[in-house]
């Protein structure tokens, strides 16, 4: 089965976890609170919008910002903002109640799959074979990712493919932090260095009233220079820990992961093969997350159908199996109880943005952002757009929210300053890419952490030194090509 939530923990794990650092529940609830506060404090304001039809919502009209009546959040506000984060129609960021449901069924779909044991042995058939080699899946499989990142802008999805992973590379003798890093760094990269992402670039561009492929030389660098970048320094902290467990961000928790993902099934390797059913089923497995992939780049599917998908494919691998009806439902609802910590986790992340919206200070802090940039030279304009974008991606984590809300007023900026309108939306992607590596507001983020069982603060401890390195290459890319 998929691994359960904290509760099922050693009890001395759960107090080493609770004397170091508070759970992604207190974190966010603790954010829901502190964004209510300021809008007690930032002046209440609105740009004028209107709608745009290319970019398909409505757009801030620069120029026309003005103060409105305030509408401080109060105590009834903030109980009521992570159930309002599941449902509540906004202009910014997707319904969360549609990632909850697709987590929710993806557990169910992860259950049904591991009550047959095709998972588990796979897992040991597929480490025998890659003894040795083991390490070079993680520069592929990141590879694999961005793409996903830089074509479509992959981000909620990449939840069908952590509790996946994490076991395969636990067995391989890494830990949970690199399996989590795979994935989230991997797509991640690619949405930093989006070439045709529709959902961060071209939005952007229409945005910005540009062709989607201006600025594209300086996003490949990006985008191949990054995953280099990251790929070396995820290879180089799994041989570390590979050869030395005391070196991992999680080694306290290293044995409570390996009974959580491996489910005390470590024996066997040798001897695990996989039966013409388990067979089957791991080609139904597969074939779900291709056609997923092939719905989401190509045919516009979100997370209903991807749901629905999940769903189908939970019920024909049951069948497979020879489950039983009471077999394939209940490890179905077993499976889906086992994330349904994630999608409370979701909707908490969204209920952050409900309050700042409601609280009317979203485009006031664009507007102190608009008046902070004029007359500064073209080398520090652009880089002033990057940290600012980089502010603002903390409320706004949606990388077509973040768009909408800010190229209408922050491109235009770029034509006074001698820059190009295209190195603003490239600062905008970057910078938002950059941020939703350990964004506590991006339900990827928080989800993904979740289902591998890594506290926030041990993946800040294992990628701050990867954000220092990014932000520094970002910077010069940037900086490089304001001045050419």
């Amino acid at each position: 089965m998929i691994p359960s939530d904290e509760p099922n923990l050693p009890e001395e794990h759960k107090k080493d976890l609770a004397s170091r650092f508070p759970t992604a529940y207190t974190i966010l609830f603790g954010l829901i609170v502190l964004v209510a506060a300021l809008t007690w404090i930032i002046p209440a304001g609105q740009y004028d919008r209107v709608q745009n039809d290319e970019v398909g919502r409505e757009v801030a009209l620069p120029g026309t910002y003005k103060e409105v009546d305030p509408n401080p959040q109060g105590f009834v506000d903030i109980m009521l903002a992570p159930v309002s984060g599941f449902y509540d129609p906004d202009s910014y960021v997707a319904n969360a109640i549609d990632v909850a449901l697709f987590v929710l069924f993806l557990g169910g779909f992860l259950g049904v799959t591991n009550a047959t044991g095709s998972i588990d042995t796979g897992i040991k058939t597929a480490m025998r074979r890659m003894s040795g080699r083991e390490i070079w899946m993680i520069p592929i499989l990141m590879g694999l990712f961005s793409i996903g990142g830089t074509t479509y802008g992959m981000a909620e999805e990449t939840l069908a493919f952590y509790a996946i992973l994490i076991p395969v590379v636990i067995s391989a003798g890494y830990d949970a932090v690199t399996g989590v890093a795979i994935i989230l760094i991997g797509a991640g990269i690619g949405v930093l260095g989006s070439t045709i992402n529709p959902f961060a670039t071209v939005i952007a561009s229409n945005a910005a009233s540009i062709p989607f492929t201006d600025g594209i030389v300086a996003r490949f660098i990006l985008l191949v220079g990054g995953l280099l970048i990251c790929a070396a320094y995820v290879m180089r902290y799994a041989r570390r820990v590979k050869a030395d467990p005391t070196r991992s961000v999680v080694a306290k928790q290293l044995e409570a992961h390996r009974k959580l993902f491996l489910q005390d099934h470590e024996e066997g390797f040798e001897e695990a093969r996989l039966t013409t059913t388990q067979k089957l089923v791991l080609v139904v497995f597969a074939l779900t997350f291709v056609v997923m992939i092939w719905g989401v780049s190509s045919q516009g599917w979100w997370m209903a159908r991807m749901g629905a998908l999940f769903l189908g494919a939970a019920i024909v691998i049951g069948l497979i199996g020879r489950l039983g009806e009471k077999g394939l439902t209940g490890s179905f609802v077993d499976g889906a109880r086992d994330l349904l910590g994630v999608a409370l986790v979701v909707g908490l992340a969204r209920g952050i943005v409900v309050i700042m919206e409601q609280g009317l200070i979203a485009d006031t802090i664009l507007h102190s952002a608009e008046q902070s940039v004029g007359g500064l030279s073209n080398l520090l304009f652009i880089n002033l757009i990057f940290w600012i974008e980089v502010g603002m991606s903390f409320f706004v984590p949606s990388s077509s929210g973040l768009a909408v809300l800010s190229m209408p007023i922050l491109a235009p900026l770029a034509d006074f300053a001698g820059v190009g309108r295209e190195l603003v939306v490239t600062a905008y992607q970057s910078a938002n890419g950059l941020v939703n590596l350990i964004n506590p507001t991006f339900a990827v983020v928080v989800g993904g952490l979740a289902i591998g069982r890594v506290s926030y603060d041990r993946w800040l401890a294992f990628i701050w030194p990867l954000l220092l390195i990014l932000t520094i290459f970002i910077s010069v890319v940037i900086s490089v090509s304001a001045l050419i």
